[in-house]
């Protein structure tokens, strides 16, 4: 059995986690599990900063499992995170869940085992039409909204309404919805003030359009990923395909993906300040805090 605590490092995006991630777990010999919900997806490279050569010779878990068009979800990640970390805990290694999707990493902290909901066409055929709107009023009388993810677009917000309609016809899966947090556990979180943020992001941003994120989005189009599954993804995703099919300027792609980026990492950062209200306390690190003194610091927490 492995008694080793768990380790959580998240924070908003830019902030620079991975690395340092990457620099504790070549130090105690721990493996990564990436809490990132768009590096799941092979092909989907730049746009998501998957870095990989950060990680030098750490084994990471988690990265390019699914192919790029696909609707990962919740259910999904918490079963194949299961698995990862299963894997780690057999050779008594350190487990370290790294990633800035505050749903995906407060989820695991609570223990959550979601259900497999099936599909109920019926129901996504009496929804069809509905606007956005409507359906977030339906989910609304279904559920409390706790965050925005579930009616970004209306195919999420139909599959949120199926999700809880499914919970209502099986009561018995209660017992199974209740959260049964993870104990050992020792969550970090690495801070950029907002004035840093904001220039990180915008020259990160610019790095990866030189680098080839619009080649790597068009590549993705041309392999017939429809426009409206890359659109779905979300910032870089939905900023450089309305770009490419020709909705949106360059500057304007520009501009507004900045923005977008922008409101991100503040939404992150709510919902980190969220889950600290809602107890799971987070150990904050400086941003620029050199890697060999977050690493001794983290270490004489273990």
């Amino acid at each position: 059995m492995n008694d080793k605590k768990f380790i959580v490092i998240t924070g908003p995006t830019a902030s620079g986690k991975t690395h340092k991630a990457a620099a504790l777990a070549a130090k105690i010999d721990g493996e990564i599990i990436s809490a990132d919900s768009r590096q799941l997806y092979c092909g989907m490279d730049i746009g998501t900063g998957k870095d990989l050569e950060e990680y030098g010779n750490v084994p990471y878990h988690l990265i390019d499992i699914c192919p790029a068009g696909y609707k990962y979800n919740l259910f999904e990640y918490l079963r194949d995170f299961k698995v990862a970390k299963q894997t780690i805990d057999a050779k008594n290694k350190y487990a370290i869940l790294c990633g800035g999707t505050g749903l995906y990493v407060e989820s695991v902290l609570k223990g959550l085992d979601l259900p497999e909901v099936p599909e109920n066409k019926p129901l996504r055929e009496s929804l069809k039409d509905k606007s956005l709107e409507e359906l977030t009023e339906i989910l609304k009388m279904m559920k409390t909204l706790h965050n925005v993810t579930d009616v970004d677009t209306a195919k999420r917000a139909i599959r949120a309404i199926e999700i809880q309609t499914y919970y209502t016809q099986h009561p018995e899966l209660e017992k199974q919805l209740v959260p049964h947090p993870m104990e050992n556990t020792l969550v970090l979180g690495v801070d950029i003030d907002r004035e840093n943020r904001r220039l990180k992001i915008t020259k990160r941003l610019k790095e990866r359009l030189e680098h080839g994120m619009v080649d790597e989005i068009k590549g993705l189009l041309d392999s017939g990923i429809p426009a409206e599954d890359l659109v779905y993804y979300g910032l870089e995703y939905k900023f450089v395909t309305l770009y490419l099919t020709g909705e949106l300027t360059y500057q304007e792609m520009f501009n507004s993906l900045e923005i977008a980026i922008h409101q991100f990492a503040k939404r992150q950062m709510t919902w980190f300040r969220g889950m600290e209200r809602r107890g799971f306390p987070i150990k904050w690190y400086p941003f620029d805090m050199p890697d060999d003194e977050f690493v001794e610091s983290v270490c004489e927490l273990l």
